[in-house]
């Protein structure tokens, strides 16, 4: 276990998660208009998003020094590559409920934000259980690996996010319209507030990010118990995530073997977890950004050098996964195609 530790005072905590708010607002206001979002805007917002975490990183090397700069780019790196499986699955979701392409934004908007909180909640519980309970290591160690595996041998097989738990028993308990009504997740009928389809498919969002959040999480404690690394990192690796869908949604067909890379990252860390509790102790920084560097670079190269010549629909509309239609019906009712394979493996390798 990294043991980096260093004081930071109550009003550098409100100061950054005031700026990622701002962020937030920023993003917000600049896409109110529900237009749709093209490769080259998405393109665009994504290098800002990332020019960002990699500045916060020179921010604490001047702050803090090299080891808490290197500790925070080795968890913002293995939580950025893992964010892109969740773009596997959010492809798979809009298109299950065919969600117009205009109103994917909003719905990655509020579902991050979510994604943030979950976060939140999970780095104190999980740093202050290491901390404590020195086992612990070999539990979340012991899940990281079986995650990677899981998520290596996963198949291509159809997923039905309207079969989620969560999503079912939300639709028990709040009346929905089987339709969209705009960007709108609530509606009134006959005086009643009603959620649209819209709220469903933001449930399913959450649902699924709050199982990545657990394994995410999980992943950069393996690399430092620090609560502030571990919360920035997770949090501009997320800020990003609704660019990046954007500019992944007509090129994941193309990273067919980006999931063993992940898997090998889940391991790796899960393993890390484990030796910080034992003997051997923890794996020096320099050599956890070298293997993360190293297993994304060769299994992105890997795929795109497979699947070069094939078509990768990444034009202006990289986005289009959904259909247009605002009044498509709910998939449940029958009246839906299955969701086509977005990747080369089942969410199943991150269970939801």
């Amino acid at each position: 276990m990294n043991e980096l530790s260093f004081s930071v005072p109550l009003w550098v905590w409100a100061a950054v998660t005031l700026g990622i708010g701002v962020m937030l607002a920023v993003d917000l206001i600049a896409h109110r208009d529900n237009h749709v979002i093209g490769f080259r805007e998405a393109a665009m917002w994504s290098g800002l998003w990332i020019a960002i975490g990699l500045g916060f990183g020179l921010i604490l090397w001047a702050w803090q020094g090299g080891e808490a700069s290197s500790t925070y780019y080795a968890g913002y790196l293995i939580e950025k590559a893992l964010s892109i499986d969740n773009v596997f699955v959010f492809a798979l979701v809009f298109s299950f409920f065919a969600v117009p392409d205009a109103y994917q934004h909003k719905v990655l908007f509020w579902g991050v934000i979510g994604a943030l909180a979950a976060r939140l909640v999970f780095i104190f519980i999980g740093a202050e259980l290491l901390q404590v309970f020195f086992w612990t290591a070999y539990l979340f160690g012991a899940f990281l690996i079986w995650t990677g595996y899981k998520m290596a041998v996963s198949k291509d097989e159809e997923v039905h996010p309207d079969r989620n738990p969560v999503v079912r028993l939300v639709k028990k308990i709040i009346p929905t319209h089987p339709r969209f009504h705009g960007d709108k997740f609530f509606i009134r009928v006959s005086g009643k507030r009603i959620a649209t389809l819209l709220f469903v498919v933001l449930v399913a969002v959450e649902a699924t990010d709050l199982i990545f959040a657990v394994d995410s999480v999980a992943a950069v404690l393996a690399i430092t118990t620090n609560t502030f690394i571990v919360w920035t990192a997770n949090a501009f690796a997320v800020l990003g995530l609704r660019s990046l869908y954007f500019c992944l949604a007509g090129l994941l067909r193309r990273f067919q073997y980006l999931h063993y890379g992940l898997a090998v990252l889940l391991a790796f860390a899960g393993v890390k977890l484990i030796l910080s509790e034992t003997p051997v102790g923890k794996l020096p920084i320099p050599l956890t950004l070298g293997v993360i560097a190293v297993t994304i670079t060769v299994s992105i190269a890997w795929s795109l050098i497979a699947t070069r010549g094939e078509d990768s629909d990444s034009g202006e509309t990289a986005s289009r996964t959904a259909h247009r239609a605002d009044t498509q019906p709910h998939p449940a009712t029958g009246a839906h195609a299955s969701a086509p394979s977005a990747g080369p493996h089942h969410p199943e390798g991150r269970p939801s």
